[in-house]
């Protein structure tokens, strides 16, 4: 038997015999969130307070909400493994994530407050043809929210898997279960106001986590960090190149190109997610929009440079074997550095296990509750209220709508999610990256920035995007192909790329510059210039 087998299933066995106080700390973050989420539902009287918490929130608040929302099973998680298998390359993820930021900030937020309502597609819809124009947005925003969701599922099976010792296919389903009603009962119970609770909460209690795991880490290497970063190179077996580009996107010239479309997919990606755009209605103003992602920027900011801690950290304590027997794609090294930094044998070092992993089983619940609610808004608002009922919905129909839209996601999430428990929880996340910035990202800058834009320019550059993302990764590396794939026993792949977007966001621009000077309707002056003042001024916003 291999030490890194072994020392996997004695931290298997250290989980199963402090399994009461692992379940225990489970147990009270969720009872605390259902009493929040119940106190919230209490208190959601109106559509306003359904979609956007009653636009009560401040800057601040927000701030930590909108963290808690981005910060999801990938950021913690899947970084933490990316940088101790991959080292230098791993931690690229955190500065593409990051950098997201500013282009949300400089080229969304605060116009998006200005100008929507509840959803993406009330943006579009201000100055082209609603019917078709909310029909593809709420489509898109479906799309996206449950890939993610797909990502946020598959990460709650393996992490719960681990603490709690199971490794049957049914005992992982009811996991995936279990988050999917929790998320329901979130959502319908609580709205956008029980939502954005838990997801300050659940930012405090990650970002709490992550540095009290820092201060470990640095404190084991007497806060050294060239002593951290080489021992994390000599234990990885790399050597030097370790802490050197091209681990993992250096070997082929392919590889490279893959680097920069993830790049591009995760810097474009952030200002084109549903379940964030919505974040910014629930401010009472545009100043407090701008506000909330600076104080995003600063929280997610330190975050992300504490998985230099985390990442490196697992990397020059753990083995990679160990890591890669517990999980292939390293989504467990975070929990077993707690672990490790505990003692193996110690009840200390299942208190952290069981700590660690807590906030992260906090930080997915919190994320898919987000997803679910962006998902679910769209669908009543967009396609329920405004197609199917051609504005004629009351506000009460309308949130009945969501709330049965929530129930039929969540199923829908809890049956997907049951496959995909042993998938590649990032290749799904930059698939939700590179949707939201192929088809929803060019569409929300023509619609706020060009005057010419045209509601069949909106339609070719969703639908485009759409399809070519989601085309280009089912034939990709990440589905077939490849040990780490979806199906890695089958072989269908022929686009060489793990992400799309070097080839689907600029078609997604393309085919709504084209769409737009092929089009014979002619767009309205008036709506546009009266668009213009409402994203800039904010005048007349809701």
């Amino acid at each position: 038997m291999s030490p890194a087998i072994t020392q996997v299933q004695l931290a298997a066995g250290e989980a199963s015999e402090h399994r009461p106080l692992i379940i225990s700390l489970f147990a009270v973050f969720v009872v605390a969130t259902l009493v929040i989420t119940v106190w919230a539902g209490r208190q959601t009287k109106s559509a306003a307070d359904f979609y956007a918490g009653g636009r009560q929130f401040s800057a601040f608040q927000n701030g930590l909400a909108v963290s808690g929302d981005y910060m999801s099973a990938a950021s913690f998680l899947g970084i933490a493994g990316a940088i101790a298998l991959f080292g230098y390359d791993g931690f690229l993820y955190s500065i593409g994530f990051l950098v997201a930021w500013l282009v949300a900030l400089l080229l969304v937020a605060e116009p998006l407050r200005n100008s929507g309502r509840y959803t993406m597609g009330d943006v579009l819809a201000y100055r082209m043809r609603q019917r078709p124009v909310r029909t593809a947005a709420g489509t898109s925003t479906i799309v996206v929210s449950i890939f993610y969701l797909l990502a946020q599922m598959a990460g709650a099976g393996v992490l719960v898997s681990l603490l709690l010792g199971i490794t049957s296919d049914g005992g992982k389903v009811a996991i995936v279960a279990l988050v999917g009603v929790l998320m329901i009962v979130y959502v319908t119970i609580g709205g956008m106001k029980g939502t954005t609770w838990v997801q300050m909460i659940k930012a405090v209690l990650l970002i709490g986590g992550t540095i009290l795991i820092t201060f470990l880490v640095m404190l084991k290497f007497n806060f050294n960090i060239s002593d951290l970063l080489g021992s994390a190179a000599d234990n990885s077996g790399k050597g030097k190149s370790f802490l050197e580009p091209g681990l993992k996107y250096g070997a082929t010239s392919t590889s490279k190109v893959d680097f920069i479309s993830l790049g591009i997919a995760l810097v474009l990606g952030t200002a084109g997610l549903p379940h964030i755009l919505i974040r910014f209605y629930t401010v009472p103003n545009s100043k407090a929009a701008r506000k909330s992602v600076n104080w995003a920027i600063g929280i997610i900011g330190g975050f992300y440079l504490m998985t230099i801690a985390l990442g490196f950290g697992a990397a020059a304590l753990i083995k990679p074997e160990e890591i890669i027997a517990s999980n292939k794609a390293g989504n467990t090294a975070a929990p077993l550095l707690a672990l490790h930094l505990g003692g193996v044998d110690s009840t200390w070092g299942a208190i952290l296990l069981a700590t660690i992993s807590a906030v992260a089983f906090a930080t997915i619940l919190a994320v898919v509750a987000g997803l679910t609610l962006a998902s679910s808004s769209s669908f009543a608002h967009d396609i329920y209220a405004n197609v199917i009922r051609k504005g004629d919905a009351t506000e009460k129909e309308e949130v009945r709508a969501a709330r049965y839209a929530t129930i039929a996601i969540g199923v829908v999430s809890i049956g997907l999610g049951a496959l995909a428990r042993d998938l590649n929880v990032a290749g799904l996340v930059a698939l939700a990256f590179a949707v939201a910035a192929s088809a929803n990202l060019p569409t929300i800058l023509y619609s706020l920035f060009w005057k010419r834009f045209t509601t069949q320019g909106a339609l070719w550059s969703i639908y485009g995007g759409l399809v070519t993302a989601v085309g280009l990764v089912l034939f990709s590396p990440v589905v077939s192909g490849k040990p780490t794939s979806m199906f890695p026993d089958v072989d269908f792949h022929w686009f060489p790329l793990e992400n799309p977007g070097i080839i689907s966001i600029p078609v997604g621009f393309l085919l709504g510059f084209i769409g737009t000077l092929v089009s014979k309707e002619e767009p309205d002056a008036g709506k546009y210039a009266e668009l213009e003042v409402r994203s800039l001024t904010g005048t007349g916003a809701h």
